[in-house]
């Protein structure tokens, strides 16, 4: 192995391990936790106007801590593995926003927030947590709610969609200035691949290009911006992906 390799080796060593269930999972419970409590947010606004802000919070804290933060969690998790058994995905991964998408609308997210939603008003009614004019105005106006779960979770899927366009986008772009052998043009795509990659669902295969991008990137930089590579070079820069 000469310098460049063991440079390269020693950089990444082999840490660019192909995505994971649990990676998309956590990706997904995450975006869509915050989607729902978004959607809380603007629900409870709409059928509490006369209540203030303060008292507004104050209700959706409690309905949180009374259970619904740590349910909605089992809800998420439940709606993506049985939406992965209604697609067919029986290898645990995604390989596409779309799959997701189809996934979370046919796993029962919304069914299931409802459910819980009214288990926990039924537990804080019983407690007096919150005023009962608070309690009666969500049971009532529970479909606000729902629908702008609904919305911002399909938000959250279209955002991505755009974000997997962009990256391959860039990835697009860097192997075009690649090709001419142009390296600052490149470097400002490569820039824009690693923010993208902090964002972006991780998918296999635009995940597995976007770091073999970065490791050929690395190694010509490392090489004095030299596109002088050897096929075993290459070879090595797609072989710590996998």
């Amino acid at each position: 192995m000469d310098g460049l390799e063991l440079s390269l080796t020693q950089e990444k060593g082999m840490q660019n391990e192909l995505v994971t269930e649990k990676e998309q999972t956590g990706f997904l419970e995450t975006g869509i936790g915050k989607a729902i409590n978004f959607a809380m947010d603007l629900g409870l606004r709409a059928l509490l106007p006369n209540f203030i802000e303060d008292s507004v919070i104050e209700i959706k804290d409690t309905i949180f801590k009374e259970g619904f933060g740590e349910g909605i969690k089992k809800v998420i998790d439940s709606g993506i593995n049985l939406g992965k058994s209604i697609v067919g995905i029986f290898t645990g991964k995604f390989d596409n926003v779309n799959q997701m998408e189809t996934a979370v609308e046919k796993g029962g997210i919304i069914d299931g927030t409802s459910k819980l939603l009214d288990s926990v008003l039924n537990k804080v009614q019983k407690k007096n947590l919150i005023p009962k004019e608070a309690v009666s105005a969500i049971k009532q106006g529970k479909n606000v709610i729902l629908d702008n779960i609904s919305k911002e979770i399909q938000n959250t899927l279209t955002k991505q969609v755009k974000e997997v366009e962009k990256l391959q986008d860039y990835s697009d772009k860097w192997q075009e200035y690649y090709n001419k052998k142009d390296f600052t043009n490149m470097d400002k795509q490569y820039k824009k691949i690693e923010s993208s990659l902090n964002s972006v669902v991780p998918l296999e295969s635009t995940i597995r290009r976007a770091r073999e991008i970065e490791n050929i990137h690395n190694l010509i930089k490392n090489n004095g911006k030299d596109f002088n590579l050897s096929e075993e070079q290459l070879e090595l820069a797609k072989k710590l992906v996998s």
